[in-house]
């Protein structure tokens, strides 16, 4: 059986990432989960508006 997650390794700008990490710590989860979950949001969106 597959795992449900898959890691994979990404680039982000300096600024995205300090912003990024500030979000996640005022959400109390990890920068992991916080990507996951607004990279879901975006899907999301994007398949409603089609």
């Amino acid at each position: 059986m597959r795992p449900l997650k898959e890691k994979v390794s990404i680039t982000l700008d300096n600024n995205v990432v300090s912003k990024l990490r500030e979000l996640s710590e005022q959400d109390e989860r990890s920068l992991s989960q916080y990507i996951n979950i607004i990279l879901k949001e975006y899907i999301k969106k994007l398949e409603e508006n089609n």
